[in-house]
């Protein structure tokens, strides 16, 4: 349970999803004539030089030297670059997913598939939601083998990073130079001391067909569910974004459940809030739920995450400081899809 569980995260292989598009009416902005994504508004912030940079890396632990390339281009220039950059993969590839983490101890959520894919695959994912992974600046995407080691990447900010063997070091650089971009001290410029401390601000570019407003986690759950990726942690451990155990937590985990009522198919949504020490544990809890519902059908799970304590509810106000033993505390089931009637509630259960 605990594999299946954890791939299960996003995807929602029974229900069919609601297409995403880009809001109408955006106007992308520009700075000293380079474009920009839709997601990304300037407000005082200075334009980059087109080009890339350039570096070495020594080889660590078992793994060899390599190159990273840095290319900043105006987004008019973007999709065809990107293409030929994926050109360099080879058959056998591992996608790979970063987004902004709800997670209360770690900045950022990295994705990765759970097993290799052909490239053909990433790239067919790729081609399907392209429109949007070009402008929303909230997630970046890519792709990356082992053997040779290499990762083609286009970040939040519509940086591509291409990171390759030595031996590879001509033909990116003839890739590059064919597109006309040369080599430069520095794409992005750094922030100066009276430079604000934001000179861009981030917008939404994604909506649902009937307009209601779309985030990027709705469209990680679509690249899940078609790459089969899985969050890149350790199930056992429970640490920060700096390595600390941090022990016991409080945990949040959201799944969404179905069940057949009157030859009709009924779904919502459950909170379950649990003291843990691992992802593994509150994975095992989420199991644990679902036995004691054998009504539920597990649809797909969209984040088990870490809470502070600060931001509990208030039925969990009465809890301590530091969680004193692993346990499950709350199971809140909230309506949602087509449901229109809830299953009996178990003893402890909330309805929202």
């Amino acid at each position: 349970m605990r594999k299946s569980c954890r791939a299960a995260i996003g995807r929602y292989d029974d229900v069919p999803m609601m297409e995403l598009r880009l809001k109408s009416g955006l106007q992308r902005a520009s700075i000293g004539g380079f474009a920009l994504p839709l997601g990304l508004i300037p407000t005082s912030i200075r334009p980059p030089t087109v080009g890339y940079t350039f570096s070495y890396n020594p080889s660590r632990e078992d793994e060899p030297d390599t190159y990273t390339f840095e290319v900043v281009v105006s987004h008019e220039r973007l999709r065809p670059l990107i293409g030929r950059a994926f050109a360099l993969l080879p058959e056998e590839v591992f996608a790979v997913v970063e987004i902004g983490s709800r997670d209360a101890y770690r900045m950022m959520d990295v994705h990765v598939g759970e097993r290799t894919i052909t490239r053909e695959a990433f790239l067919e994912g790729w081609a399907r939601h392209e429109p949007f992974l070009l402008e929303d600046c909230s997630i970046g995407v890519g792709a990356r083998s082992e053997e040779p080691l290499l990762e083609v990447f286009l970040d939040a900010w519509k940086i591509l990073t291409i990171h390759v063997p030595l031996s590879m070091r001509d033909d990116v650089e003839e890739l590059l130079q064919s597109e006309g971009l040369e080599e430069v001290p520095m794409t992005w410029p750094e922030e100066e001391e009276d430079d604000p401390p934001h000179g861009w601000r981030f917008r939404p570019v994604l909506e649902l067909p009937d307009g209601t407003a779309a985030e990027a986690d709705d469209l990680l759950t679509r690249l899940r569910q078609e790459w089969r990726l899985v969050l890149n942690v350790d199930p056992e451990s429970n640490i920060d974004e700096a390595g600390r155990e941090l022990g016991l937590t409080l945990w949040q985990a959201v799944i969404s459940v179905g069940w057949s009522e009157g030859g009709r198919r009924r779904q919502a949504y459950v909170s379950l809030w649990a003291a843990a020490g691992s992802l593994a544990t509150i994975e095992r809890f989420v199991e644990q739920a679902l036995e004691e519902r054998p009504q539920w059908k597990l649809l797909g799970i969209d984040a088990m995450d870490r809470v502070a304590y600060d931001d509990r509810p208030e039925e969990l106000a009465h809890l301590p400081p530091r969680p004193e033993r692993e346990e499950i505390h709350l199971v809140v089931v909230e309506p949602g899809g087509d449901a229109t009637a809830l299953p009996p509630p178990a003893s402890g259960e909330q309805r929202g």
